[in-house]
């Protein structure tokens, strides 16, 4: 029999005790940015530098020799580096017979938990009951006009309400986070507000105006029958329709006022057809009739109510708004992105079928124009566009498409454009996020800073800040981009200097710009980070997604709600259903916190382990 190799202790002691110099280095070398932290997060950053001197080795070896001896392997040492380190040191020491010196440590094991726990209530509220995880949902403006449903979410599970300064107006999110307080008076629960700055996002410019028009399409079946006639509502410009309308046609309120049901309203299309409106159903403000043929309506077309028993039988179709038809991008097709904000246009061909002028759109960011270079890949709407950019000016950028769809992919108005190989550098904020935040400090609890890149956009948001008096804002830094996660370390420390403070993996633009198949590995990187800092970390985009909007999730969202689990916070995007996702949600999340905590299991019973002896 072969002699077993004896484990040489004093090796494995001096390569923890390389790890621990090596941790102090780093924070040493970092003693200027340690200075201007916050003071309650001064040992949760002294720990961040610890985990990453820690992660600048490949340990792997060490971390199986250890396992081998039944000593912890620092699977697990995120959140008190040094600690761990020391006590694998004093078991190897007394394996050894050798003296155990204890250290100076950033962070006891006792300390790691309390201190997460006391950031993420300090930048999301109290503890949710009977969950460690909160929910945060993205509000839509029309909760304004449903204020069951925010009581409803509420009650379900809704612990953080995310308003994007993208969308709507200044009045609108007032509205919504007047709404929260009020719900959080009437129920008790608590509510945090977070306010998304829009940020530097490059987005594709407008379209060039079509024409005003409506289609209005009868409901057919595969063989092109018409099985359902289509709903129209006929009321005075911008009144509210009723539930389950095709389509809206604005007409005076004075000629809707004197129609009947089983009126017939006759009109002729843009195509030269006669067709006939059916009313069916007169309302307070309105009246909801039936079509039964395919039709087109200008702005100007003229209505005539069959009846003589009406006084005033001729209507014009009030001002429609314009059809905006994209921009059809099929592989090797060219396109312009033009600085100036020329409004977009398809491609021109001659009459043999030749391009005369390839399609143009602008983009919102004219800062590109100089940071770009020849072969950077872009990608167009969340990545269902991709190319490469074939040449670059002051003015414009050229670029060949390279994966479309094979009947070619729309390009629409305020579409996202990446460019994950290019260094994008914004300074400071935007005029609008600068107005924006003027908002934000009055009224909400955290800012959320949307593609964030640099540390100059932390620092550039917290003088801000400072200028406002709003010190005591959470901020929130949603990483979004390539570059941002490439300089995570430096963001997280950047954003410690202020108190509370949070990370949000943004998964949608993140999994453009990284690749698809990197992304777990990279929102599993953040997570680790995240809990060395004791920072919470904000799981968000597509969560429970088809639940939300279709009442049905999917298999695979199932299992990725499960995993969010390890984050501190999980964030659901609005739709018709959401009060059953956050219902889901909560309970799944219940679930597994029984089973995981961060990365370590807990080993509870399980129900399929009580075996008895089959007969």
């Amino acid at each position: 029999m072969a002699k077993q190799q004896k484990t040489d202790y004093n090796y494995l002691i001096k390569q923890l005790e390389q790890l621990h110099e090596q941790a102090i280095s780093l924070e040493k070398k970092f003693a200027p940015a340690l200075e201007k932290t916050a003071p309650e997060l001064k040992k949760s950053a002294q720990n961040l530098l610890h985990y990453l001197a820690l992660r600048q080795h490949d340990i792997r070896h060490l971390q199986a020799e250890l396992a081998e001896l039944g000593l912890s392997s620092l699977g697990r040492a995120e959140g008190h580096v040094l600690a761990s380190l020391q006590a694998v040191r004093k078991q190897l020491c007394y394996l050894a017979t050798c003296q155990a010196t204890p250290k100076h440590l950033a962070v006891t094991f006792n300390e790691n938990k309390k201190l997460l726990a006391a950031h993420t209530e300090a930048l999301l509220g109290p503890k949710p009951d009977k969950r460690n995880t909160c929910i945060m949902v993205t509000l839509a403006a029309d909760v304004i006009d449903n204020y069951e449903l925010l009581l409803r979410m509420l009650k379900a599970g809704m612990n953080c309400a995310r308003i994007n300064c993208a969308h709507d107006s200044e009045k609108v999110w007032l509205n919504m986070i007047q709404l929260v307080r009020q719900a959080e008076k009437e129920t008790g629960l608590n509510c945090k507000v977070l306010v998304d700055l829009m940020g530097p996002k490059l987005r594709t410019g407008p379209l060039k105006e079509g024409p005003k028009i409506l289609a209005i399409h009868p409901v057919q079946n595969d063989i092109g029958q018409v099985t359902e006639a289509a709903k129209v509502w006929l009321a005075a410009p911008g009144t509210a329709p009723p539930k389950n309308i095709d389509a809206v046609l604005p007409v005076g309120a004075d000629w809707v006022a004197q129609l009947q049901e089983n009126d017939k309203i006759d009109f002729t299309d843009t195509r030269g057809r006669k067709r006939t409106f059916t009313v069916i159903r007169k309302e307070a403000n309105g009246c909801v009739a039936h079509l039964f043929k395919t039709s087109y309506l200008l702005t100007g077309t003229e209505l005539k109510v069959k009846s003589k028993a009406v006084p005033d039988r001729v209507a014009k179709v009030a001002d429609l708004p314009a059809v905006y038809s994209p921009l059809i991008l099929r592989n090797d097709s060219l396109l312009v992105l033009t600085k100036a904000q020329i409004p977009g246009e398809p491609a021109k061909y001659d009459a043999t079928g030749h391009i005369i002028q390839p399609a143009h759109i602008a983009c919102t960011l004219p800062e590109v124009f100089a940071q770009v270079k020849k072969g950077d890949p872009i990608l167009f709407n969340d990545g269902k566009i991709s190319g490469v950019i074939e040449d670059v000016s002051q003015e414009q950028l050229l670029v060949k498409i390279t994966s479309a769809s094979i009947l070619g992919s729309k390009l629409r108005a305020d579409q996202g454009i990446n460019l994950p190989e290019s260094d994008i550098h914004i300074k400071g904020l935007t005029e609008k996020d600068k107005k924006d935040l003027r908002f934000i400090s009055r009224h909400a609890d955290i800012v959320n800073l949307s593609f964030v890149n640099h540390v100059e956009n932390v620092k550039a948001l917290q003088q801000q800040l400072k200028t406002l008096k709003a010190t005591k804002l959470g901020i929130m830094l949603k990483i979004e981009t390539k570059e941002g996660f490439r300089n995570l370390p430096h963001l997280l420390l950047a954003s410690m200097q202020s108190y509370p403070a949070g990370i949000m993996i943004a998964r949608g633009d993140l999994a453009v710009e990284c690749g698809w198949e990197r992304l777990a590995e990279v929102q599993e990187e953040i997570l680790w980070l995240c809990e060395a800092a004791h920072i919470p970390v904000v799981w968000a985009t597509q969560v429970l997604e088809t639940l939300a909007k279709k009442g049905r999730p999917s298999r695979a969202e199932i299992t990725d709600a499960a995993m969010a689990q390890r984050a501190d916070c999980v964030m659901l995007n609005k739709g018709p259903h959401v009060v059953q996702a956050i219902e889901m949600l909560h309970d799944i999340l219940v679930r597994m916190q029984e089973h995981q905590t961060k990365k370590t299991s807990m080993l509870r019973s399980l129900h399929i382990s009580a075996l008895e002896a089959q007969q």
